[in-house]
């Protein structure tokens, strides 16, 4: 029998969020199994720990269809339940995974673990032509002539890609209505994970949906990874405004689901060059059960 967590991310409050599946001792797991447990679960992403050391713990993703490298609300999740579960302490702490090391830092208060920000991998963008603004607009089920113009529409990764889409207003945003098989097909032609339309709600402040369907996620709630790649993609962009070196901003997400969660950023910045992408939120464990292995 295995032991699991289900944790709410990017909230305090369980059932909001983005729901994330946490295996603290998946070490004799096969990766079936890890892919059969993550299905079970049903959750966007579940992640296993397969190797728990003092300062490094080896880790594997899954949706419920299949391993992907990277995912940041089980990542935030997995930090709350290794501190709840005296594991972790505050000190440094590494994550391996797929797409590299991950630096984790504990803010609590009181001495209780309020929130975990993981440092995420090496910002990288790639171009999307202007030509695909149509074919986009058409797979979210809008009018090409409401994605904004001023703001970027580029693919970008922070260990995970996505192709982004910017929205004129928060209004559009929760009007979307995707053509999922369309979107799918879009994302294995642009060799990226999701299509992540988002909007503009102030100086650095953001709406985003993220359709995922070839990962086998409609929709994710909340999305640790592709809102620390879009932060960035603003701050190199010059879109957001930095002071001391640093570029900070929230994304709100899940609404459109009822579920609502918060992403805070923190991008380091050199002159234009985005230094390090910082991600951090709270998490509230949901529920905790067994699976029994066949």
């Amino acid at each position: 029998m295995i032991a699991y967590s289900e944790v709410s991310a990017f909230t305090r409050t369980p059932g909001l969020g983005n729901r994330a599946g946490v295996v603290l001792d998946a070490a004799a797991l096969s990766g079936a199994e890890m892919r059969e447990l993550a299905a079970f679960l049903g959750a966007p992403e579940t992640v296993f720990v397969t190797r728990l050391g003092r300062s490094a713990v080896r880790v594997r993703y899954f949706t419920p269809t299949q391993e992907v490298e990277f995912c940041g609300h089980a990542t935030l999740a997995l930090g709350l339940m290794l501190a709840q579960a005296g594991l972790w302490r505050g000190e440094a702490l590494e994550l391996e995974t797929l797409a590299g090391r991950v630096p984790l830092r504990l803010i609590s208060e009181a001495g209780v673990p309020h929130q975990v920000w993981m440092r995420q991998q090496r910002h990288e963008v790639r171009a999307l032509p202007g030509s695909l603004r149509a074919e986009l607009a058409e797979a979210l089920g809008i009018d090409a002539r409401m994605i904004h113009r001023g703001l970027p529409m580029a693919a970008a990764s922070t260990g995970l890609w996505s192709a982004f889409v910017p929205l004129l207003d928060p209004l559009i945003l929760d009007a979307v209505e995707p053509d999922l098989e369309r979107i799918a097909r879009l994302s294995a032609a642009l060799e990226v994970g999701s299509v992540y339309a988002y909007a503009p709600m102030g100086v650095n402040r953001f709406a985003a949906r993220d359709f995922a369907p070839a990962l086998g996620i409609p929709e994710d709630p909340v999305t640790g990874s592709a809102g620390g790649a879009l932060l960035a993609l603003l701050a190199h962009g010059g879109r957001l405004p930095v002071r001391a070196g640093r570029a900070c901003g929230v994304i709100y997400q899940g609404h459109a689901l009822g579920t609502p969660g918060e992403v805070e950023v923190e991008v380091e910045m050199r002159g234009d060059a985005v230094v390090a992408v910082h991600v951090g939120g709270c998490a509230v464990l949901e529920r905790e059960g067994v699976w029994k292995r066949d």
